[in-house]
């Protein structure tokens, strides 16, 4: 289970792991051992409550495919169990940004002393556009 708050958790069989080499420089390791992990995590087909998945959807983020895939690349380390916990707290930050439920927004009216001051510095930028204009030839 991989656990993201006291009250959620995710089954291990709803995410996908390949290993697949690294990128970049490394020499002889990065060409001979797959020590890189893809995780893969279906939104609509895991046991996470509608809301957050819903939440996850609308989220934009480049991890999310059009079709509702989280696919995280793990490649810091050189060991693939080290990769393979990276991307599954990878995965588990992001089910958590999800699961803070936004305040509601309080309708406010502007102050008087704020509308007076939006009004004045219309009136300078008005002012000093007025300027740029060419005099009246009476």
């Amino acid at each position: 289970m991989l656990y993201i708050s006291p009250s959620l958790s995710v089954p291990m069989r709803q995410i996908e792991f390949n290993a697949v080499r690294s990128q970049g420089a490394g020499g002889q390791n990065v060409n001979k051992v797959a020590s890189a992990i893809h995780l893969r995590f279906n939104i609509h087909a895991s046991s996470l409550p509608w809301v957050f998945k819903q939440r996850l959807l609308a989220l934009n983020d480049q991890r999310i495919s059009a079709d509702g895939v989280v696919v995280i690349k793990s490649q810091e380390t050189r060991s693939q169990e080290d990769n393979r916990r990276i991307a599954l707290e990878r995965l588990a930050e992001l089910i958590r940004s999800v699961t803070v439920t936004p305040k509601k927004r309080v309708a406010t009216r502007p102050t008087r002393g704020s509308r007076e001051r939006r009004l004045k510095a219309k009136g300078l930028r008005s002012r000093h556009k007025a300027l740029r204009k060419p005099p009246n030839e009476e």
